[in-house]
């Protein structure tokens, strides 16, 4: 009797070693020192499926910061911005990419986290580039304006996803809701190849402009983006804290002859509230003072205004005080 007590006892020690190591090796090793050194900082990073622009874009980040500063950003492949909000409030990462939308649902326990309730493990550290909410017509449609919806077939994207909460946001501006379209939920390649086939007259897609899908709809069939005036813009932003105007640019898009008012969404980088001030303002540092060393596209749209505005959730105390070293955010 007296030796099963003993073996039991021994595996459940065993047991909690293997724990307690498991738990440790999910801890950041952040070391700054008062130089700002930060070689010896392990920072694990929630992104995105491995072929998408989240998880590229932090790779390329990854390499330059370890090159310029020694910082290892461990990369991982997640669900992109709702799972990466859960990985961190769970521990699993310390800093993720993820839309401002739905971080501000996080946050406030609202939309895609109405069943989760409010997460607050986490605070800002600074938006990156733009995600737009691009409204995609046949240009024979008649479909010139938001108003004009009403009554058609459109996709607003996946159900339950990011992209449905843009849609009925955008068009809940103009007064109209779900049950006053033929509401279909597709993807966005789906909703391309569904808009050529003329089984639907519009779609939703928010995404990096260009979009793959919609560049390659655009070389065999004529297409419009629905613009957003700017009476209902501003009631959108009122509304709603975490959209920022944006102009696609003519020649985006086969047949987009001019510039295309809309909206967008930002990808914003978070991080877990158990990481240092220091650690984090290093890192802020470290990511925007090193922005010209990024080989990628998006790396165009960051700047220091970008990364403070349209952010409905709080600074980390590390980001804001690079912030208001710098003077994007007043003192």
């Amino acid at each position: 009797m007296k030796k099963r007590l003993v073996v039991v006892l021994a595996v459940i020690l065993a047991f909690t070693s293997i724990f307690l190591t498991a738990c440790g090796d999910n801890k950041p090793a952040e070391t700054p020192d008062a130089s700002g050194d930060i070689s010896t900082v392990n920072i694990n990073v929630g992104t995105g499926g491995t072929t998408g622009t989240y998880y590229g874009f932090c790779n390329v980040i990854s390499s330059v910061l370890k090159e310029k500063t020694g910082a290892q950003l461990t990369i991982q492949s997640s669900g992109a911005s709702k799972a990466n909000i859960l990985d961190i409030d769970d521990g699993i990462v310390d800093m993720a990419i993820v839309q401002n939308d739905v971080m501000d649902y996080a946050y406030n326990g609202t939309s895609l986290f109405e069943n989760d309730g409010a997460i607050t493990s986490f605070s800002t550290l600074g938006a990156v580039y733009a995600e737009v909410c691009q409204i995609v017509a046949r240009a024979d449609s008649g479909i010139k304006t938001v108003a004009d919806l009403k009554g058609k077939k459109v996709s607003v994207g996946d159900s339950g996803s990011g992209v449905e909460f843009n849609a009925q946001q955008i068009l809940g501006a103009y007064d109209i809701t779900f049950e006053d379209i033929d509401k279909q939920n597709l993807s966005f390649q789906a909703s391309a190849d569904a808009l050529k086939d003329g089984k639907i007259d519009a779609f939703f897609c928010t995404a990096g402009a260009p979009t793959v899908a919609i560049t390659d709809l655009s070389t065999t069939t004529g297409i419009v983006l629905v613009e957003i005036d700017a009476e209902h813009l501003a009631k959108l932003q009122k509304d709603y804290g975490f959209y920022a105007a944006y102009t696609v640019p003519a020649g985006t898009y086969n047949g987009l002859d001019k510039d295309a008012t809309t909206v967008a969404v930002k990808a914003t980088f978070i991080v877990s509230n158990d990481l240092s001030e220091e650690t984090v303002y290093q890192l802020t540092k470290a990511i925007y003072e090193n922005k010209d060393n990024y080989v990628h596209d998006k790396a165009k749209e960051m700047s220091l205004e970008y990364a403070v505005s349209s952010i409905s959730v709080p600074f980390h105390p590390g980001a804001e005080k690079y912030y208001k070293e710098v003077g994007a955010i007043a003192e």
